[in-house]
């Protein structure tokens, strides 16, 4: 586990630092597994149709759930590697 966190912990420095900045697709992927694998699954209330940025970032992170937080953080890490 602490392998992990730790090539977690880097790929997030890393994220700040890509080349080109991703499609929205994959900024929702980037962000959906960086809270599954810090927080877990989502337990937050979901947003309302009048804030569809909120709402989509919600939609992507509870598509997760049920995948474990180690699971998420490898995800992470191998999509922020892939991009740089």
């Amino acid at each position: 586990m602490a392998d992990i966190k730790a090539a977690f912990d880097k790929a997030m420095a890393d994220s700040k630092n890509l080349s080109e900045r991703p499609d929205n697709a994959t900024l929702l992927k980037i962000y959906a597994l960086y809270k599954q694998g810090s927080a877990g699954d989502n337990a937050d209330k979901k947003p309302g149709f009048g804030d569809m940025v909120a709402r989509a970032k919600w939609d992507a992170w509870n598509s997760l759930k049920g995948t474990s937080q180690e699971a998420a953080m490898q995800q992470y890490v191998d999509l922020i590697e892939s991009l740089s």
